[in-house]
């Protein structure tokens, strides 16, 4: 079965999935829509077999389109993803959902009522290394999985940079982690306590930490920044997740090209060392597509309802944030040198296709 498939925003996560879609022998890119002429003139180079448009209502209006990816900012999805369902389409739609938490809502309740497929892009659940680390959780290896603790920092998306329909870095980026943990918990959160940091005088924090606990009483801290090393002479991150049990432990870290996952459990002790595997977007359009083969919803494609969870439970950590001491930490000078170095790189964490228009 071949499956169109129109892109609606061709900016840096549309060309992931362009490059995904085109390895995959189930799908037909048909369309690809942004409102950017820079951004279809690209899209006219690597995608030459497509229809290259600046409004979505000829994919909406094509019959032939089976699934469209919602990849624009977050502020008009609501109203694509009720243009999908009222003309039969499946949706794979990036994070957040849509711009506000009642929108957000007002969408999993549309695609639960609808008869289609729907999906968002938390790509840590179709991870690898996520999926070898609770299965050694279910196996016993850990004991019972008591604590959790999740770190991402990277020099990443600046402030101002844009996503602002998105919010600030801890709810555009940190919404994946709260997401993951949520994940392994497999409960809902129950308390939480944030601190964070207004970087370079901007008006929301830009770093952010948040320790708490869910209703079967796993303990977590997540700790989320675009703030490591912006200006440093050469740049890095630090990105881990660990689970720790009341018999063993495992943890995962990763520098973008190789994951490693170390499980040291009660019967085994491994070491492993495997492709990071970016995006996962190749998982998740595999996934739809067997879903609509099928017929059948493949479990291990996230939800609408898991991206609004962890949406709501994000800005709500960032609003407990705001109740306590927030500094302002840096200058807005420094911010500026921020901008002005980014626009310079050619090689960097998060730049935007305007930055880096061959990404």
């Amino acid at each position: 079965m071949i499956i169109p498939v129109g892109i609606i925003g061709f900016g840096r996560m549309g060309r992931y999935y362009l490059k995904e879609f085109q390895k995959n022998n189930n799908y037909q890119v048909a369309y690809i829509c942004d409102v950017d002429a820079e951004s279809r003139e690209v899209a006219h180079k690597q995608a030459p077999d497509a229809k290259i448009v600046a409004d979505d209502a000829p994919i909406f209006a094509d019959e032939r389109v089976r699934v469209v990816v919602l990849s624009t900012t977050a502020n008009v999805r609501l109203a694509q993803i009720r243009k999908a369902i009222d003309t039969g389409k499946h949706i794979i739609a990036e994070k957040p959902i849509a711009d506000t938490i009642d929108h957000e809502w007002e969408a999993v309740r549309l695609v639960e009522d609808a008869p289609i497929l729907s999906t968002a892009n938390m790509y840590l659940q179709n991870a690898w290394y996520h999926h070898t680390m609770r299965e050694a959780v279910d196996r016993g290896e850990l004991g019972e999985l008591a604590i959790m603790r999740i770190c991402h920092m990277t020099p990443g998306l600046a402030p101002g940079e844009g996503h602002e329909a998105e919010g600030p870095s801890f709810h555009d980026c940190g919404m994946h982690y709260v997401n993951l943990a949520r994940w392994y918990a497999r409960s809902e959160y129950k308390t939480w306590h944030a601190q964070g940091v207004r970087m370079w005088d901007w008006k929301d924090p830009w770093w952010l930490q948040v320790h708490g606990t869910f209703q079967n009483g796993i303990v977590y801290d997540i700790t989320q920044g675009f703030v490591y090393g912006q200006l440093s002479q050469q740049q890095t991150h630090n990105s881990y997740v660990e689970l720790i049990g009341t018999k063993g432990f495992c943890r995962m870290t990763h520098d973008f090209k190789t994951a490693v996952v170390d499980i040291h459990g009660v019967t085994e002790t491994k070491h492993i060392e495997q492709p990071f595997g970016g995006k996962n977007i190749d998982r998740l359009i595999a996934e739809m597509a067997e879903s609509i083969m099928s017929g059948q919803r493949n479990p291990l494609m996230p939800s609408f309802r898991d991206s609004a969870i962890a949406s709501e439970n994000a800005w709500k950590m960032l609003e407990d944030a705001r109740k306590h001491e927030l500094p302002s930490i840096g200058t807005h000078e420094e911010l500026e040198e921020i901008w002005e170095h980014r626009r310079n790189l050619k090689d960097g964490y998060g730049l935007l296709p305007r930055l880096n228009k061959n990404v």
